[in-house]
């Protein structure tokens, strides 16, 4: 008589019992050695208070001799049944440290680890108010002098910041920085947030009129307040706008619009930070304990130097002050720039009937947007993905468990499907004479937007314009002087002009660091995003994670919030979780910070 074949749930809940006991007895090495030869660990601060991820068996068990008497890990539980698909077998689990509970996914291969993604979901203790622990929101009975709702909102709102100091203040108040005080009011952790526009959402609505998410709806999400089942599958930007600033009101933030930063100072001594702002005229002096720099993804935009810039007698500015709005039929307009804000561009001003030429320096990946939708996000952000009961809450994890190493394995064989799909689109271009690439390995648009943040185009139209000929190109060159009336571009070609837009990007996010803080202050802490692949635009040494993003830096207590949409919600979590255990006095050892190799 033969054994029965195990099922892949109880494959995965017998490694987790065997993992469990090994770390239980304080056995590192046994624990490493349930782990494949090839093996990923991505923790998401549960056991490194940090966003780490752990490559290989050494790796796993020096983290675990480091780490393990402090976190004290337990209670590990498979959730839901497991799959198996192509020798890998895959499923669910929860567990928990001594302060914390925490949610997982295991994949194994030949009944050893794959890859392992731990989270913190909350800390025990400081769980939010929700469901059956939500606020009653009165006091039934009869009391004298009590306040309303709104008189304790009033007063808040008039005390924090001047009578009363906030814990946190977030500067930049855009998508990201509503999503992190969300969370954080969720957290009872009085938080600011700084906003230099008039409302929140016009981040969105002072950029050019026809902007327009390319990502879709259901990876667009905010955390708590997810968008209604009729919301457009892309958003305008105006519409956006408005739901952001909705999001605010109803989320009872501490929101100071039309309020400026005008500098930051840490203190060692006193472990704080005095923000100076500028308010309804007055200057305004705040003492926060901890400091989120929430101002996007892009630091400071790349604005060229270029020889006669100062003759020119029509305009020009960056892609980030492009509004769209005026009477442009007939314009000489040349847009320097090839990614997704020059495509938007030129193809806004084709439709107001002006005539445009596309610069293009350097070669772009551009995907077709229904082609994306269809085959790269379908599968965990569509209509289809949450019929099959694939959350948004579940995407975000199942996006988060392929560590970034070997992600672009994942991607490769997407786009190869792709560029045989839209072969038409791509020829068509290349004859248009439009500079393509898939990426230094052809891993195509998330691992360029990762390593680089730049270097893409999601289709919504343009490309069309630009293969036909509608939208002009000149593609592997530069500009190399502005004349009065002209741009004389590096193959010496002089391009008539009354409008130059220079869509050439934007700095690291520690641009801000230099300008709000110190030049020092940014040096310490050192560039933001990338991931150190060695690929163009993203210098190596390799690390692993996004640099800075979302975890620990170099100066104490100042912390980087950005990210598409997505990234604003899922990573909110973990640095909410994690100012809210400084709040409270927690040990938070930080297991692996990262070093600093490029200052800019």
């Amino acid at each position: 008589m033969t054994d029965r074949p195990r099922s892949a749930t109880q494959e995965i809940s017998d490694w987790l019992s065997r993992f469990g006991a090994a770390l239980d007895r304080n056995d590192q090495a046994a624990a490493a050695e349930l782990f494949g030869g090839e093996c990923y660990w991505r923790d998401l601060i549960s056991f490194t208070w940090n966003i780490k991820t752990l490559e290989g068996k050494d790796e796993i068990q020096a983290m675990l001799a480091a780490v393990l008497s402090d976190v004290r890990p337990g209670h590990w539980q498979i959730a839901g049944e497991a799959t198996e698909e192509k020798g890998v077998t895959a499923g669910w689990f929860t567990f928990e440290t001594a302060v914390a509970r925490g949610k997982g996914y295991l994949r194994l291969q030949a009944g050893k680890c794959w890859t392992l993604l731990t989270t913190m979901t909350e800390l025990k203790g400081f769980e939010e108010k929700s469901g059956a622990t939500r606020a009653s929101g009165t006091q039934h009975g009869v009391f004298r002098n009590r306040k309303t709702w709104l008189e304790r909102q009033a007063q808040e709102e008039t005390e924090l910041g001047y009578a009363t100091q906030p814990y946190c203040v977030i500067i930049g108040g855009g998508q990201g920085g509503i999503a992190l005080a969300a969370r954080l009011k969720r957290l009872d952790v009085p938080t600011l947030v700084i906003e230099k526009n008039n409302r929140p959402g016009d981040s969105w609505r002072n950029r050019y009129k026809s902007l327009c998410l390319h990502d879709p709806v259901w990876y667009d999400h905010l955390p708590y307040l997810p968008f209604p089942d009729h919301w457009p599958v892309f958003s305008p930007k105006d519409k956006i706008g408005d739901w952001l600033e909705m999001y605010a009101k109803v989320m009872e933030l501490n929101y100071w619009h039309s309020t400026l930063c005008r500098g930051a100072q840490y203190h060692e001594d006193t472990q704080d930070w005095t923000v100076t702002v500028e308010r309804e005229g007055q200057t305004v002096v705040l003492r926060p304990r901890q400091l989120v720099l929430a101002t996007g993804m892009s630091g400071m935009p790349n604005v060229p130097q270029i020889l006669g810039a100062e003759t020119f007698r029509g305009t020009q500015q960056h892609s980030s002050l492009f509004r769209g709005v005026g009477d442009y039929s007939g314009k000489r307009c040349v847009v320097l720039g090839s990614n997704n804000s020059a495509h938007d561009i030129c193809a806004a001003l084709w439709e107001q009937d002006a005539d445009v030429t596309m610069i293009q320096r350097s070669s772009t990946h551009v995907v077709r947007s229904d082609t994306l939708m269809e085959l790269g996000l379908g599968r965990l952000y569509s209509e289809s993905a949450v019929k099959a009961g694939i959350t948004t809450d579940v995407a975000d994890l199942l996006f988060a468990s392929i560590p970034y190493r070997i992600m672009h394995t994942f991607d490769i064989p997407l786009y190869q499907k792709i560029a045989r799909r839209d072969a038409d689109l791509y020829e068509r271009l290349a004859r248009a004479g439009f500079l393509l690439d898939f990426g230094d390995d052809g891993s195509g648009l998330f691992m360029k937007y990762l390593r680089r943040g730049s270097g893409y185009y999601i289709d919504v139209g343009a490309s069309e314009l630009i293969a036909d000929g509608r939208i002009r190109l000149h593609s592997g060159v530069n500009i190399e002087r502005i004349n009065e009336d002209s741009v004389m571009l590096t193959d010496g070609s002089v391009l008539p002009a009354d409008l130059i837009v220079y869509a050439t990007g934007y700095g690291s996010m520690n641009g801000w660091a230099a300008r709000l803080i110190s030049q020092e202050v940014a040096d310490r802490v050192g560039k933001c995003w990338g991931l150190g692949s060695g690929t163009t635009k993203d210098p190596g040494p390799w690390e692993g994670e996004l640099r800075n993003m979302w975890k620990p830096t170099q100066q104490t207590a100042l912390w980087f919030h950005g990210g598409n949409l997505h990234q604003s919600r899922h990573y909110s979590l973990y640095l909410a979780l994690q100012i809210k255990a400084r709040q409270e006095g927690l040990a938070t050892p930080v297991y692996g910070m990262g070093e600093v190799h490029h200052r800019a």
